[in-house]
């Protein structure tokens, strides 16, 4: 440029000139689709949620219910040969097994209801008097009626003409025949299933329960819990402020990371490996469950940990160290409360995973048939998503239902388990 030359003055903007106002325009068109888009992703997934859910709800509500056919049963004039006398004391047991109660319950409902009376109860269905008997046997010298399970035949014949094709079966039609003379006799109902809330498994779609695997579900949580969880915080606080940065931790941040991404079932073939085959560890117990899971649950909570751990500004460890604290205090006083909100995160994302997984479980054996409640850690177990599996893979119609049930509470215990991770974070979070 030449001395003396004169700069030319920067000329304003003209925002009033047509080229302006189309650029002006056009940004704010471009930043409203990208608010549709925003909206219409949130819509969408919540469109997805709600049908989940729905979906859910519809196919799962009648497994929280049971059909019931009223059958009276003539103890008196009965060949059962039981006294009230028999069933007292340590004797109760013993002598309502070797009693027939099964032939009378049915030649009951077969003297009520015809030939086909013994197809119209549940094959189970004698336990619910043999319970009654034990709690009140002075009903043995006399006639009682009882509300028993119906049958998976007469149960689909109270929901009508479905509309599929087992419905338009002549045997299905003549059950739902069956069903309006019942009814209109007042000899059905429908009631709240209790034995679904308070069972195990069974093989009659009518007597299962989710309580045998809700228990072993939270069994196992407990222990993937009380191994993840400290063992996780303690070895995010080590690489966070003590480990020397060089390329053995690096390896292992490097490890760590690609173990939080390794397929579940590679997880059971290392618990199948390490703590049944080399251990001895029973098979198929919440103990070894849980620390199944724990090995998959824990890099998540590591990773999380490493990340609310450095969150914390810089300043607050300064100031802790100038006024005299040491690492150590200042690690207890000052960072993790301060981080703990966000290893709470870590760990919930890493428990809710854990709840739901099936494969790990199946490869150490938690897919047995388990009859009754485990009593601890150690007695065998399955657990709510494995039983869940199983469920949807009988052939038996009267499971679909009680899958969907399975699926609603799984889901209600997530939420419980969330809600109390999520309130214990807001309980214990400090601001700076």
């Amino acid at each position: 440029m030449m001395a003396g030359a004169a700069i030319p003055a920067r000329q304003p903007t003209d925002w009033h000139s047509d080229a302006m106002q189309s650029r002006i325009r056009a940004r704010y068109r471009a930043e409203k689709r990208f608010r549709a888009y925003g909206l219409f992703a949130v819509l969408l997934s919540a469109g997805f949620l709600v049908f989940l859910l729905v979906t859910m709800v519809a196919n799962g509500a009648r497994g929280f219910t049971q059909t019931e056919i009223s059958v009276p049963v003539n103890f008196a004039a009965s060949d059962l040969f039981l006294q009230p006398g028999d069933v007292e004391g340590d004797g109760t047991e013993a002598a309502l097994a070797s009693a027939d109660i099964e032939g009378i319950v049915n030649a009951a409902a077969i003297e009520a209801y015809g030939e086909d009376g013994a197809e119209l109860i549940s094959n189970g269905a004698w336990i619910r008097v043999r319970d009654a008997i034990a709690t009140n046997p002075d009903m043995l010298l006399g006639q009682e009626r009882f509300w028993l399970q119906a049958s998976t035949e007469l149960d689909f014949g109270s929901r009508g003409d479905m509309g599929d094709a087992r419905s338009a079966r002549p045997e299905r039609q003549a059950m739902v025949a069956r069903w309006d003379g019942l009814d209109e006799a007042g000899q059905v109902r429908r009631a709240f299933s209790w034995t679904f809330l308070t069972s195990s498994d069974s093989s009659d779609p009518t007597l299962v329960g989710i309580w045998g695997a809700l228990k072993g579900s939270l069994l196992t949580m407990i222990v993937t819990l009380i191994l993840a969880f400290p063992i996780g915080v303690l070895a995010a606080v080590y690489l966070e402020e003590y480990a020397p940065q060089n390329r053995w931790t690096d390896m292992i941040e490097v490890s760590i990371n690609n173990l939080a991404a390794v397929p579940s079932i590679i997880f059971g073939l290392l618990g199948l490996a390490i703590f049944i085959n080399m251990f001895g560890l029973p098979r198929s117990a919440a103990l070894v469950g849980g620390l199944t899971l724990a090995l998959m649950t824990m890099p998540v909570i590591v990773i999380a940990g490493r990340n609310a751990i450095k969150s914390v500004p810089p300043s607050i460890r300064d100031a802790a160290l100038g006024i005299g604290a040491s690492k150590v205090q200042v690690l207890a006083h000052h960072v993790l409360p301060l981080s703990l909100p966000g290893i709470l995160t870590g760990t919930i994302i890493g428990m809710s995973r854990a709840l739901g997984e099936t494969a790990p479980l199946l490869l150490i054996g938690m897919r047995a048939f388990v009859a009754t409640p485990p009593g601890d850690f150690t007695d065998p177990a399955t657990a709510l998503p494995v039983q869940i599996f199983l469920w949807s893979d009988e052939l038996d119609p009267g499971f679909v239902e009680k899958t969907s049930a399975a699926i609603i509470v799984l889901l209600l215990f997530l939420l419980a388990m969330n809600g109390v991770a999520i309130w214990l974070r807001n309980k214990y979070e400090q601001r700076w």
